[in-house]
């Protein structure tokens, strides 16, 4: 398509408007203006695959212009009205075919990528180089006449550093080696005190090296060796054609950042004002006016066919990106006392038995837990079932719905249920969870990638490493402020090189009226350093907003006082309320005039028992103090005065914004995770009780390792997690599944939370889901010619309409013909980092389920003359619906329909649903059931009306 463009709708554009001047003089002249000034424009905005809006205004000093609309302060960033969309690292092969003289395929692959978090290599970030463990990393498939070239994606040991670090020149060093930052095993400091830098080197340079490498393999074949004229001849840029292709490989990781909002209106917008600032000239106009006018026309009507075509694409990945994805599979782990308490004596003995044959579940409980299981014995202890979790994954299909169907008689699902993980990148999670969690979350905690200085934890433009932060946090903010109830709470932490933007972006985002406090927290172990130049950076920072600061719940806690200042004090607090008159061991004290006691009677009582209250003789000073409250004295014994003041000890003081008395993160390394900077579970205790109940929904968007859901669940909160690192398998499952089981670190200790959480207690209900991808999204794209729409729009079609009309029927958007079979619909997915994508049977009834925002109450799979159904009872603000999923061959005849609609009947009148809704033909009456086809609502939904 973009070839096409180039190479044939631009040249015919400019032909035409040129084609009035074909006689003119000065053709030349004029063609080489408006080609500088088109040059001029776009170059302006376009780098390395992304346009940057900024403004420009180009008076005497000012360059850029900002937009503004007389705010008092303005939070202004390079990349503002963008998408973020580097938010991980998911290979894909890259595949060129050499010169059309001697055509070949090359496909660059990735073999292995090592993770991001707990590297001890000897550089931070990751770099591909060409394979060291495949037995040979080229390999040449001659009856296919492909290329194939494995790479490893990692981080370089101390050995390769020098390996590459000696294969360049001493000038080269000082242009391609530098240092980086890192706080992982120091032994020594910077001047900055932020620990051991690490040396290390510029991907370009290594490209070279991997380019020498392999010409250098192929000459040495004689079954390759003639491959290499055609991959050292030099392309466009000059450099040889492998060489080039292998720096485009390599640096989709550092281009293509951001989609722009509203490319179109910004560049038609800056087009108008670069005509009539810069062009336009009005001494030139004087002279020569039709001339000047025309090149501005003709740059106009050029630069406005581009203008459209660059949007037309642009908006097309901005409909894949808001796009609500496709929840790829569902899974479910529930503990074995909690299906014993829901489930029948004969539907849980049958489940045993299914247990016990399953080596998949029995292996990973030994892992886990060290227990192994051999009979039904081992599951019980004293007749009561263990609290191991199952976990749907390692059963049958119809396993997990039998389950649900059993669990789901006498209760609704999503009431069992205590919490939600999901592997997804997270703006895509919280874009698909918005519908069904909007204004349901009680408490957010996240803790996303520090804004460091020399290691962000994060993908990010170089030249805009600042704005690419801002535009992260802008983008998921936004959505996470839909999902707050107006009594919620948000937490954001950070440090000092990014509060100075979290701070002003939150209070655009959530009102600055709601900014309730920045928390400072301890960030654990102290870095020991000598020859500083600045303080030792000790704290990070919680940004807490509440969504409506007239509702919001907080409940302030409660630390201890050190001994040495502990003091008695009196309990009265200004104004006069309520009643004034407290008794102390039979004596009643009347609060003095314009005052009331801070304590009720009953927490009076209380502190008496706690030996916090004493009495003291207003005449002689004599004392009194008994923890026993029904003791009576009627006067001082030493005096026989009757007035007494009534003192009380302060233990313990409310927190207010100093929470260094607390860990921050578990440990520098913690060890049961491997994580740099784990949160500290005692540090989440704090921030959940403080802003939410029992009961109430707490979510994590940046779940790391797990601490947020982790504590949530301890603290009998529900709780959702996202997470798009593969340690999603190896660290917050596994660990999530510790927590029902029992956990015995942590909080666990707390004596507060041995009350609710412990060994009796523990167990939960926990669903877990992956979710499509972006750049699944990408693989899936399909293109189909429609010649119709050509003939319709002539030179517009491709310049306004292609993608959007040649990939409606695409998968990814959904093919309506394939939900006449919804449990047999497939999407390529690539579930690793590294590989292809492969065919998938995806979930298409969860991911309509999310779609209309639906709670679920009833689950229940059955089959009709062998043909499968999947009904669901979900409930929505106060209406109920019942979802119909079945198979519906177009082979059909009337009596197939006859009986499909007698089936459903039956569970209509059963459930007495408010709507119904189905998926393909059907001979239900839509008047009387109130019924909705399934597949227009679901594209409308999943689409957005802005896209439909």
């Amino acid at each position: 398509m973009i070839e096409n463009f180039i190479n044939h709708t631009i040249p015919q554009k400019v032909e035409e408007a040129f084609a009035q001047f074909s006689t003119h003089p000065n053709l030349d002249t004029i063609k080489n203006e408006v080609f500088n000034d088109l040059y001029t424009f776009f170059n302006r905005f376009y780098e390395n695959g992304d346009f940057i809006p900024q403004r420009r205004y180009k008076i005497r000093k000012i360059t850029y212009a900002i937009p503004y609309n007389g705010e008092e302060v303005k939070l202004h960033y390079a990349t503002s009205n963008m998408y973020y969309i580097k938010t991980g690292t998911l290979f894909r092969d890259y595949t060129f075919t050499t010169a059309p003289t001697s055509p070949f395929k090359v496909i660059f692959k990735i073999s292995f990528a090592t993770e991001e978090i707990a590297s001890n290599k000897a550089t931070k970030s990751r770099y591909f180089i060409l394979s060291d463990t495949d037995d040979d990393p080229i390999i040449w498939d001659q009856k296919n006449e492909t290329l194939i070239i494995n790479f490893h994606y990692i981080h370089l040991t101390d050995t390769q550093l020098e390996k590459y670090s000696k294969a360049i020149t001493e000038e080269e060093n000082n242009n391609n080696i530098y240092y980086e930052n890192s706080n992982e095993n120091i032994d020594e400091t910077d001047s900055f005190g932020n620990g051991k830098r690490k040396k290390t080197i510029k991907q370009e340079l290594i490209n070279r090296l991997i380019y020498e490498e392999i010409i250098t393999k192929l000459k040495n074949n004689e079954n390759t060796k003639h491959l290499t004229h055609f991959l050292e001849a030099p392309c466009e840029s000059n450099d040889p054609v492998l060489l080039y292709h292998i720096n485009r490989f390599t640096a989709k990781n550092n281009t293509d950042f951001f989609i722009h909002k509203d490319l179109k209106s910004f560049l038609v917008e800056q087009l108008d004002f670069f005509l009539k600032s810069e062009v336009f000239n009005l001494d030139t106009f004087k002279s020569e006016p039709d001339l000047h006018l025309a090149r501005i026309q003709i740059t106009r009507d050029i630069a406005q066919t581009i203008i459209d075509f660059l949007s037309q694409i642009e908006n097309f990945l901005k409909k894949l990106w808001e796009k609500k994805k496709f929840v790829i599979n569902t899974h479910y782990v529930i503990t074995l006392d909690r299906i014993y308490e829901l489930t029948s004596d004969e539907f849980f003995n049958r489940l045993i038995n299914i247990i016990l044959e399953n080596r998949y579940q029995l292996y990973e409980w030994e892992i886990l837990f060290g227990i192994k299981v051999k009979s039904k014995d081992d599951l019980f202890r004293n007749h009561i079932p263990l609290k191991l979790p199952i976990d749907t994954r390692y059963f049958p299909f119809d396993f997990k719905f039998e389950l649900l169907e059993e669990l789901t008689k006498d209760h609704d699902l999503d009431d069992l249920l205590d919490g939600l993980l999901i592997k997804s990148e997270n703006w895509q999670a919280l874009n698909l969870l918005l519908n069904k969690y909007k204004e349901k979350i009680q408490t957010i905690y996240i803790d996303p990638p520090f804004n460091k200085e020399y290691d962000a934890d994060y993908l990010y433009n170089v030249k805009y490493k600042d704005s690419t932060w801002a535009t992260m946090l802008e983008n998921r903010l936004r959505l996470a402020k839909d999902l707050l109830k107006d009594t919620g709470s948000i937490f954001v932490r950070c440090d000092y090189n990014g509060n100075w933007i979290l701070r002003p972006l939150m209070n655009e985002i959530f009102g600055k009226e709601n900014f309730r406090n920045e928390i400072i927290v301890r960030k654990g172990k102290r870095t020991e350093s000598i020859e500083r130049n600045r303080f030792e950076n000790d704290t990070e920072s919680l940004m807490l907003f509440s969504a409506n600061k007239e509702k919001a719940f907080v409940s302030i806690p409660l630390r201890a006082k050190p001994e040495e200042k502990l003091e008695w004090t009196t309990m009265f607090f200004p104004e006069e309320r309520g009643d004034p008159n407290r008794l102390f061991w039979g004596i009643s004290i009347k609060a003095p005039a314009g005052t009331h006691w801070q304590f009720s009677q009953e927490r009076i009582n209380q502190e008496i028992s706690k030996g916090n209250i004493k009495l003291v003789c207003k005449q002689c000073g004599w004392e009194y103090q008994e923890t026993t409250i029904n003791r009576r004295i009627s006067s001082c014994p030493k005096c026989g005065s009757k007035k007494f003041d009534a003192l009380y000890l302060r233990r313990e003081i409310p927190v207010n914004n100093d929470w260094t008395d607390i860990l921050g993160y578990t440990y520098m390394i913690s060890k049961s995770t491997g994580f740099p900077t784990e949160n500290s579970e005692i540090l989440l205790k704090r921030v959940i009780e403080s802003t939410s109940n029992e009961g109430d929904l707490v979510m994590d968007f940046f779940l790391g390792s797990g601490t947020t859901t982790a504590v949530a669940h301890k603290l009998g909160r529900k709780w959702i997690g996202v997470e798009m690192g593969e340690h999603f398998w190896t660290i917050v499952l596994p660990r999530m599944k510790k927590v029902l089981f029992y956990d015995k670190s942590g909080i666990s200790k707390e004596e507060d939370v041995k009350e609710k959480y412990n060994e009796k207690t523990a167990g939960g209900f926990f669903k877990y889901q992956i979710i499509e991808q972006y750049e699944d999204t990408l693989d899936n794209i399909e293109f189909t010619e429609n010649e119709q729409a050509r003939l319709l729009f002539k030179d517009d079609y491709l310049i306004k309409y292609y993608t959007h009309i040649e990939t409606q029927n695409s998968p990814f958007l959904l093919n309506i013909e394939q939900l006449r079979f919804p449990f047999n619909y497939k999407l390529k997915f690539n579930p690793y980092e590294v590989g292809s994508p492969i065919e998938t049977v995806i979930d298409i009834p969860e991911t309509f389920n999310y779609l209309l925002g639906v709670k679920i109450k009833k689950l229940v799979f059955e089959k009709s003359n062998d043909n499968p159904y999947f009904l669901i009872l979900a409930e929505k603000d106060n209406l109920t619906y019942l979802i119909v999923w079945r198979n519906v061959p177009e082979s059909w005849s009337k009596n197939h329909f006859d009986e499909d609609r007698s089936f459903i009947e039956k569970f209509i009148k059963k459930w007495k649903p408010d709507s119904v809704y189905i998926n393909s033909p059907s001979t239900l009456i839509p008047d009387e059931f109130n019924l909705n086809y399934i597949e227009p609502i679901f594209k409308k939904l999943m689409i957005g009306e802005n896209h439909a």
